[in-house]
């Protein structure tokens, strides 16, 4: 997603699930195969009637499961469970605060798969926001990351169980209804209702699963490989939102031929009501209502961002919270290289120099490396300037160690590894290592998992007598990095290149005049920071 300022909603007062790292710690007794989610809404209140219907693969013997869900609470917001059926017949239930505890009839079988109905209703603290938009028309919007789903679904609420969805809603029949997949029925009923299907036959994180009502303006774009390609927009912003989001026709084909197949069967975009600027629902990407301009560019980032997360984040998907950058930072790097490609090099190193400011700055009152393991609850800390721009930088030093064809090669090979998986950061260190034959450990340790930049203190000197310059480099920062520093002088398209490992590092370059100045990094390859001093 890409962050935009945060809205005062009451909901953004998260008191999250402490998830763990990775899914045999969070809920290893199960494996969550389809969600059914049959739900009601009205324009009366913000309850939220709903039917779970959820099939269950069981990794072990065990004589009760439990799913994430939001109970009630004293100020009357949350969810009541009034039923849990197992096979179809009546089960004994426990709801305390954040999780629905089901006593099963019988012991469980590994490899056994049961259905499990949960009938509920309540108003969703969060995760299900019933809302105005900027036209003052009633909407309803699901804005589930990291883990808010809970608040509104019976489901188990971490990014490493995947599983396949069918969304079923009753609402007043004003509303158009998005969600993930295809549409498999859209019908009128008595009482000026309307019920309407989808149907999401690969499987997803809960993080992606959503919901979207409103009284939208439907525009079908095109078709991109067979792919249909939509925007949703408020009637209001239709001229405007549906010139911006048919930017999606030139998107979606370079990441097809740079990353690989594109994982679902339709891509929605969709103007809607979220914390973030941009929501990457699989399939249904959800946009801050704020970011419909309808001038030639001002959507291309944002778009590109958002439709790259379809394959790193959605279906390559993180395996645990402190590894987003591997949705964040790919996001940020694949909407730089579709940027470069749609306007040239120029912009990319525009882009990198911005994204390089901030990463400093943000270092300096964060001093947390991109690998993060010191949130173990409010995830939304972690949406920050290092799994966006720093991750992005990290992949940016990536491609250019590897050359362009071995980058393309390692983000191709890397998605077609973890296509419906999750992967962690060293199982993306191993696939770079592998297709490359380079040992990155180095690598990733420093850029990844260690806290701050190089700090560089650069002074050189022309001596006349021996015709050189004398290059004298010192990392300033507590922990030693090793990198390569492109140098120039007087601002020479060639450059050289220092292997700097050490504090202090010289280097030699022979030159029959004395150059005006000396340029570190004229290439923007390098995420630093330090001060060149000439010495006279």
């Amino acid at each position: 997603m890409r962050i935009t300022k945060l809205l005062p909603y009451s909901f953004l007062l998260l008191s999250l699930t402490s998830a763990a790292q990775n899914k045999n710690v969070y809920e290893p007794s199960m494996d969550v195969q389809h969600y059914d989610f049959t739900l009601e809404v009205s324009d009366d209140n913000d309850e939220l009637k709903g039917i779970a219907t959820t099939t269950v693969k069981f990794m072990q013997e065990v004589g009760e499961i439990s799913f994430d869900l939001t109970a009630k609470n004293e100020s009357g917001k949350g969810m009541e469970v009034t039923g849990v059926k197992e096979n179809g017949q009546p089960s004994q239930f426990i709801h305390n605060v954040l999780r629905l505890k089901i006593l099963l009839h019988k012991l469980s079988t590994a490899g056994e798969t049961r259905i499990f109905e949960i009938s509920y209703h309540g108003i969703p603290t969060d995760g299900l926001v019933f809302s105005r938009n900027k036209f003052k028309q009633r909407t309803i919007f699901g804005d589930n990351w990291p883990n808010r789903a809970h608040n509104w679904l019976p489901c188990v609420d971490h990014l490493s169980d995947k599983a396949s969805v069918d969304f079923k809603v009753t609402a007043p029949e004003h509303y158009k209804v998005i969600s993930n997949g295809i549409l498999i029925e859209e019908t009128t009923l008595e009482g000026h209702l309307k019920f309407t299907h989808w149907q999401e036959t690969v499987a997803l994180p809960t993080k992606v699963m959503v919901i979207g009502l409103a009284d939208f303006a439907v525009n079908y774009a095109g078709n991109v490989d067979c792919i249909p390609v939509s925007s949703w927009v408020f009637p209001a912003d239709k001229k405007n939102g549906f010139y911006d989001y048919a930017q999606a026709l030139d998107i979606l084909p370079f990441f097809i031929k740079y990353i690989g197949p594109y994982a679902y069967k339709k891509l929605a975009n969709v103007e809607a009501i979220t914390i973030f600027g941009g929501m990457e629902n699989a399939s249904a990407i959800f946009y801050n209502e704020e970011s419909i301009k309808g001038t030639p560019g001002s959507s291309d980032g944002l778009m590109a961002h958002e439709i790259a997360h379809q394959w790193f984040g959605n279906s390559a998907t993180e395996s645990g919270w402190q590894h987003v950058w591997l949705s964040e930072g790919f996001a940020t790097e694949m909407s730089h290289l579709y940027l470069e490609h749609k306007y040239g090099k120029d912009t990319l190193i525009a882009m990198m120099k911005a994204d390089r400011h901030d990463v400093i700055a943000f270092s300096k009152q964060r001093h947390t490396p991109i690998v993060d393991t010191s949130e173990k609850k409010n995830f939304l800390i972690l949406l920050n300037t290092n799994s966006y721009r720093k991750g992005g930088w990290v992949l940016h030093m990536l491609r250019n160690r590897l050359g362009d064809s071995l980058f393309q090669k390692t983000i191709a090979t890397y998605y077609t590894t973890f296509a419906g998986k999750n992967a962690s950061t060293d199982e993306l260190r191993q696939i770079t290592e592998q297709v490359s034959k380079k040992d990155l450990k180095t690598f990733f340790q420093q850029w990844l998992y260690t806290a701050g930049n190089p700090i560089l203190d650069i002074d050189w000197k022309y001596d006349g007598k021996k015709k050189e310059v004398l290059v004298n480099l010192t990392q300033t920062q507590p922990t030693l990095f090793t990198f390569p520093l492109e140098i120039s002088f007087d601002n020479s398209r060639s450059f050289s290149t220092i292997l700097v490992s050490d504090k202090e590092t010289q280097a030699k370059f022979p030159m029959w005049s004395k150059p005006l100045k000396l340029v570190a990094d004229p290439n923007t390859n390098l995420l630093f920071e330090g001060t060149v001093t000439e010495l006279k």
